[in-house]
């Protein structure tokens, strides 16, 4: 399963409870009001656990973490040792 699906995966059934048939890829959490700022914290320690990386608090800004596309970007940064600031 690749990254976006996982993710994916998570949103739909921890914060749209099995809705998640419209969320696009490029779809902003927050503006669509489907993750608030405790709910980012949860996809945080997910991302964490799932993905083995440490996010830094630096890195918690919506260019990294407001869409799939986004967080999966953030991801792949992570795991190919890339700055995270990098877009």
């Amino acid at each position: 399963m690749d990254t976006v699906s996982k993710v994916r995966e998570y949103v739909v059934e921890n914060f749209l409870f099995g809705d998640g048939e419209s969320l696009r890829e490029d779809v902003s959490f927050m503006e669509e009001g489907i993750i608030d700022s405790t709910g980012i914290l949860e996809l945080l320690f997910f991302l964490e656990e799932t993905f083995g990386i440490s996010v830094e608090d630096h890195e918690l800004v919506p260019e990294n973490m407001d869409s799939l596309r986004s967080i999966a970007g953030f991801i792949d940064r992570k795991l190919n040792g890339s700055s995270a600031a990098e877009a």
